[in-house]
């Protein structure tokens, strides 16, 4: 075992263990460091206590076995917090929260983020330590890469949010690809795929509307009146059909026939709790039968399976996705005539 190893075992003992008159037993230290990954014996414990003792003001119980072991009553530790389980949260969490914290909170727990790599790195016979190149999770379905936020228009919005107070923004239309000049009063922010949006309300109208962040080309604070949406919930919103979800609150039943592979993936990963799936047919397919959300997300996965799926219920969504199918070969009939060669 490294030095290293043994320097963040002792401070794992240290920031354990109680003050007088409460104690805790060798084989109890031992366990704790068990679960923080440290294997080691009841024996080598007691051997580490021995030798903090002469540095630190601990008190050893003696009078039966286990030795139970605390600081003295009066005394105050400064150690720090950081124990390799919240090192190894704080690192598999840091991707996750980054992008949805305000600037002046990102800008606190930064350097909380660099102590739990740096307390990773330094191990070497620590099963935590190397947990983050055994345990990874991946998108379902194809990962974009994130757009491009500008940092201080992100701290302006953020802060904006935080403190609600009015933005003079300019920014660049999706559509027109012009830019125009908004005062936002900001109400929420939601993180969706590779995108950040803002919900705001704009000038003096009274309908929040998205925007989003990576087309900001400037932000700064306004002198208009903040303007408050007390009601307001940005999961409501959502449930409301924002982002296409959902297109109706109600749910609907999705009846379709389905491929034996896919069959499989959805007898072990469920579309919902309320589905069923027939035996395969003589030609393989599998009836689907689901109570599934009416959303845009349930369609869009529908049709990355392309032939494999056949809907026959809800008939608007068949014909959504019929419409979609066969503008697709209308499209490639007309690239396939404009790019023959001629005769």
């Amino acid at each position: 075992m490294s030095q290293r190893d043994t320097l963040f075992r002792h401070l794992a003992i240290l920031q354990m263990l109680p003050r007088a008159p409460h104690r805790l037993a060798t084989t109890t230290i031992q366990m704790k460091l068990k679960e923080q990954g440290y294997n080691v014996t009841p024996r080598s414990i007691q051997r580490d206590l021995e030798k903090l003792a002469d540095h630190f003001p601990l008190i050893c119980e003696r009078d039966s076995k286990p030795y139970r072991w605390c600081y003295m009553a009066h005394y105050v530790s400064d150690l720090p917090a950081m124990d390799t389980v919240t090192a190894l949260t704080l690192v598999l969490a840091e991707t996750a929260v980054t992008g949805l914290l305000p600037k002046a909170a990102s800008d606190k727990i930064s350097y909380q983020f660099q102590a739990a790599r740096k307390h990773l790195e330094g191990l070497n016979d620590n099963g935590f330590a190397q947990w983050t190149q055994r345990a990874q999770a991946i998108p379902n379905g194809r990962a974009l890469i994130p757009a491009e936020i500008d940092s201080a228009i992100w701290e302006r919005i953020t802060d904006a949010l935080l403190n609600q107070y009015a933005v003079d923004v300019v920014y660049r239309s999706r559509f027109q690809g012009e830019e125009k000049t908004y005062t936002l009063h900001p109400q929420g922010l939601v993180t969706r795929h590779s995108s950040t949006y803002l919900l705001a309300l704009v000038n003096n109208h009274d309908d929040i509307r998205q925007f989003a962040l990576h087309r900001f080309r400037s932000a700064t604070a306004s002198a208009s009146l903040y303007r408050p949406q007390a009601e307001f919930s940005v999961q409501d919103y959502i449930d409301q059909g924002a982002f296409g979800l959902p297109v109706d609150p109600s749910p609907v039943r999705l009846v379709a026939r389905i491929t034996s592979a896919i069959a499989w993936l959805l007898s072990e990963t469920p579309l919902s709790s309320e589905q069923s799936l027939s035996e395969p047919d003589a030609e393989g397919w599998v009836l689907l039968e689901a109570l599934v959300p009416n959303d845009q997300q349930t369609q869009w996965w529908i049709m990355g399976y392309g032939s494999n799926i056949r809907v026959m219920q809800p008939k608007a969504w068949r014909e959504t996705i019929l419409s979609h199918a066969e503008k697709i070969l209308e499209r490639e009939k007309l690239h396939d005539t404009q790019t023959s060669p001629s005769l």
